[in-house]
């Protein structure tokens, strides 16, 4: 089994940050949460900060687990660790070729998200005030 971590980054407005995955990677074309597989021995909040340095080009400040779950695809399973990114410093980029969107939280559900992430978009919809519920968002300069 695979270990993943992924982000919920969100903007100043609550939309939130999705990366299409590029040409050659499995299921290249669709669309994901930020993030990575964890390496043997890093703990997953480390492996979520070097993730988002590599494909993003930010610093996370401070995350949080957010939620955990269990995916098997035909050909491999993979265990997905939800983060919620509560400050960052920079700005998005795609430093590894991959297309990025900012989304409403409400319009999720019509992306082409990988079905592994399902969940957590249904729990990212399901907040729906995104500075009064306490959810993070925006960055730190």
């Amino acid at each position: 089994m695979t270990l993943v971590v992924a982000a919920a980054i969100l903007d100043g407005t609550g939309r939130v940050l999705i990366a299409e995955r590029p040409a050659g990677k499995h299921m290249a074309g669709r669309w994901e949460f930020p993030g990575g597989k964890v390496a043997p021995g890093e703990a997953e909040e480390a492996a979520l900060a070097r993730e988002l340095a590599e494909e993003l080009g930010i610093e996370v400040l401070a995350a949080r687990p957010m939620m955990r779950l269990e995916h098997r695809y035909s050909d491999r399973t993979v265990e997905l660790s939800m983060w919620r990114v509560e400050s960052y410093r920079g700005e998005p980029q795609a430093l590894e070729g991959q297309r990025l969107k900012w989304v409403e939280r409400a319009q999720l559900g019509r992306e082409d998200i990988l079905e592994a992430d399902r969940p957590f978009v249904t729990a990212l919809v399901q907040w729906r005030q995104a500075t009064a519920d306490g959810f993070p968002h925006g960055s730190e300069e």
